[in-house]
């Protein structure tokens, strides 16, 4: 683990729009903050707009912007104004002595002041064979999932009756044949207008007052079972994809005993501020909204955690101040330009990507194959690009790294049996050797490779 004995000004517990603003409202100020972005614990760093499709509300953008490309920017003007960020999980905090202490499993980093925005998780229903059909055809995100050819002309369902299941249902029927909206109450939470495009579109039907047993199927899912709340009636739905969108549990297990949290465990902050109950220590975005939880509002408070802390730090004569010449728009991670731009295919090259070059070195390569499948939607592939990137770059050269879009090549990804995006598969000598669904650790990619290539 990485030791320093630099205290920090301030350190962002998390990303998404109330750290990314808490980080460009406290850069510009001069006081470099260190980001812990995450990784894993709690969701994906950018936080939940990774898993959104249009966003259709965010000032600014007339014709919309996806989620993660509004996160994309977002983190690239952190960055462009100095920020260092860190893709890791915050795993330990210590608020009881100041300097504050945060520890990630890589590094241990002191700080004057901390800005909590840790957000929320998606909520699962924990049915009784909910395990055993998890990326089999159940998922938390159909932003990210729902391209996969596994759905593409089925039955599909969502559960849920806000924003985020009315959404989901609609971006869904671009790939099912129907799709069922399982809503547990006679009404629906979500707005007016997206309440319009759910009633309005007959590709989906609404089941009202309909909660959901349980889950079957063999290999993968193959229905659900459903119950009616007023009649007890109960019925079999044949669907081969069931995706959740029922509410999130807000991510501050880390901060109990450490700082106050209501009930239901959001972080408790003072009227009207987004200060806690610890001095120096402000929290931002849904982990202490329980009721707005849009992306406006979260990076509202971010702006509010940023200023009140270089205020705070000032008052306590503790800021240190680090002046830039200029602020630079940060260079592009990878190498993917370099492969892009190539204009012939190029066997010796360590990066590539689509259809031909997999089925090129897959009959051609003597080196390990890692081919990575993922969507222009799936916030959890933008987020696992840069890592893989770096973890290629240790294999220059004794790997061949294949990136799949699977909206570009669908008779790949189901030929390859994807369920889910990102997923990594390794091969060699044509043979599938090894496969990781979903994010996982950067040791665990290197670890798969090392394995392989000895």
């Amino acid at each position: 683990m990485e030791h320093t004995s630099t205290v920090e000004n301030l350190v962002i517990i998390g990303s998404g729009p109330a750290g990314y603003t808490a980080a460009i409202y406290a850069a510009r100020a001069n006081l470099k903050p260190f980001m812990f972005e995450g990784y894993q614990v709690g969701g994906l760093p950018g936080g939940q707009l990774m898993t959104t499709t249009e966003v259709e509300n965010f000032p600014g953008f007339p014709d919309g912007i996806t989620g993660p490309e509004l996160m994309d920017r977002m983190k690239a003007q952190a960055k462009r104004w100095g920020t260092e960020m860190v893709t890791e999980d915050v795993v330990a905090v210590d608020f009881r002595q100041h300097p504050f202490v945060v520890r990630s499993d890589e590094r241990e980093i002191y700080a004057h002041s901390v800005v909590i925005a840790t957000g929320a998780t998606a909520k699962r229903l924990n049915l009784p064979s909910e395990k055993k059909f998890w990326n089999k055809g159940i998922s938390a995100c159909a932003i990210c999932d729902g391209a996969t050819p596994i759905f593409n002309n089925e039955e599909l369902a969502v559960i849920g009756g806000g924003d985020s299941a009315a959404e989901e249902a609609v971006y869904l029927t671009k790939y099912g044949s129907h799709v069922h909206l399982l809503v547990r109450r006679d009404a629906m939470r979500a707005s007016k207008a997206m309440q319009d495009r759910v009633l309005t579109n007959d590709k989906v039907t609404v089941h009202w007052n309909t909660e959901t047993i349980d889950v079957l199927g063999s290999d993968r899912l193959e229905g659900i079972h459903i119950r009616d709340r007023m009649t007890g009636t109960e019925k079999h739905l044949a669907v081969r994809g069931l995706f959740y969108a029922i509410g999130h549990t807000p991510n501050t297990q880390l901060f109990q005993g450490q700082i106050d949290l209501d009930d239901v465990g959001y972080i408790v902050t003072q009227a009207n501020s987004v200060e806690t109950s610890v001095e120096g220590v402000f929290a931002a975005g849904d982990v202490q909204d329980y009721e707005y939880r849009q992306a406006i509002t979260a990076a509202g408070t971010g702006c509010m955690a940023a200023l009140l802390a270089e205020r705070w730090l000032t008052a306590k004569g503790l800021t240190q101040e680090f002046h830039q010449k200029d602020s630079e728009k940060p260079s592009e991670d990878g190498k993917k330009a370099e492969y892009q731009l190539a204009a012939e295919f190029d066997p010796d090259t360590t990066r590539h990507v689509g259809g031909y070059a997999l089925r090129k070195l897959y009959h051609e390569s003597d080196r390990l194959i890692m081919v990575k499948y993922a969507a222009p939607t799936c916030g959890p592939c933008h987020t696992l690009k840069p890592i893989l990137s770096k973890v290629v770059d240790e294999f220059e050269g004794k790997i061949h790294y294949i990136e799949i879009d699977i909206t570009d090549d669908p008779d790949i990804a189901e030929n390859a049996g994807i369920t889910g995006t990102p997923t990594i598969q390794f091969f060699k000598d044509k043979a599938l050797v090894s496969q990781l669904i979903g994010m996982k650790q950067k040791s665990q990619y290197r670890e798969a490779i090392q394995q392989h290539l000895g």
